[in-house]
This record gives C-alpha cells, sequence and structure tokens, in this order.
C-alpha cells in the first residue's frame, strides 16, 4: 500500500460545486440550503483573534528534547523581541540570525581546516592544492616559460624542501 496525504481514505471535497463562482451564478443559481451552508462554510474558515495558540505542553510534546535545547537560545531571543518588534518580526529576525550564526560557524569551520589541516609531506590526509600554470602565449615577454621544476623530486615535494627540519 502506497502512503497518502489522506492515510488511504479518499479526501472529500467539501466545497462541491459551490467552489466555482461560475457555479454558483449559473441558470438557477444556489438554493436558500445550499446559500445558508455557504455562509456558514465562510464565516467557519475565519480564525478567532486568539488563535494560533500557544500549548507550551504540546510543544514539549512535539519536539524531542534535543531539538528543544539546541533552540533554547533562539527562542529566549524571539520572546524577548516579540513585546518589541511583534510576533511576525520576532520570527524573522530568529530565522535570519539563526542561519547567520550557523553560516559563521561554518566558514570558520572551514578556515580551521583548512588553515591547519593542509596535505604537505608531514600528513596524508588534507586538502591539496595544485596551482595551475600561468599561460604564457608568442608575443608574451615571458615566451616561453621555463618550468618552475627542474628535477625529479621537484614534482612531489609537498613542501618538503622548504621545510626547517
Amino acid at each position: 500500500m502506497s502512503s497518502s496525504a489522506s492515510g488511504g481514505v479518499k479526501p472529500m471535497f467539501l466545497q462541491a460545486k459551490l467552489s466555482r463562482e461560475r457555479e454558483r451564478l449559473h441558470g438557477a443559481g444556489m438554493t436558500a440550503e445550499e446559500r445558508a451552508w455557504r455562509a456558514q462554510w465562510i464565516k467557519d474558515q475565519h480564525l478567532s483573534p486568539n488563535e494560533p495558540r500557544y500549548v507550551p505542553e504540546l510543544e514539549r510534546e512535539l519536539k524531542n528534547p534535543i531539538r528543544r535545547f539546541y533552540r533554547a537560545p533562539m527562542d529566549k531571543l524571539q520572546n524577548a523581541l516579540v513585546p518589541k518588534v511583534g510576533e511576525t518580526y520576532a520570527r524573522v529576525i530568529r530565522y535570519c540570525s539563526a542561519k547567520f550564526l550557523f553560516g559563521i560557524a561554518g566558514i570558520y569551520a572551514a578556515a580551521y581546516y583548512f588553515k591547519y589541516n593542509a596535505n604537505d609531506w608531514t600528513r596524508k590526509g588534507g586538502w591539496r592544492v595544485v596551482p595551475s600554470r600561468k599561460a604564457v602565449y608568442p608575443g608574451h615577454p615571458d615566451y616561453p616559460a621555463k618550468p618552475d621544476r627542474f628535477v625529479g623530486a621537484d614534482y612531489a615535494a609537498r613542501g618538503f624542501k622548504e621545510s626547517p627540519i
């Protein structure tokens, strides 16, 4: 059995033909019963002024402890901002600041890794950066370009010759 959004039950289309304006106005139009049903349906679509409701017990039930732990700092920031800027702007600030902090942490982690894990003769792993040779064409003052490696040991030195050891 394949998964479905309705759990295997055929979804009901509550509005029926009344969802289309042309059907509502066509011919005889709507009956009094259909008109009352449509008015009640539209009225039911409006939320109460105190919705959506925040229920702390539901929050604890739906989010596991690890998620609540790492979200706690941004939750505190959002709760402090709500009286000053409102719920919507507090959520936007929380979202953007969290992404910014994770981005900065990623940049710092990558910079640390590239700085202290270079691929040289002392280790097997790490990132190895091999620069391309400069393109030199006829007519250029450096033409013909002389190689910067002259002996076989220059090709795989990986910084050994520059080592102070």
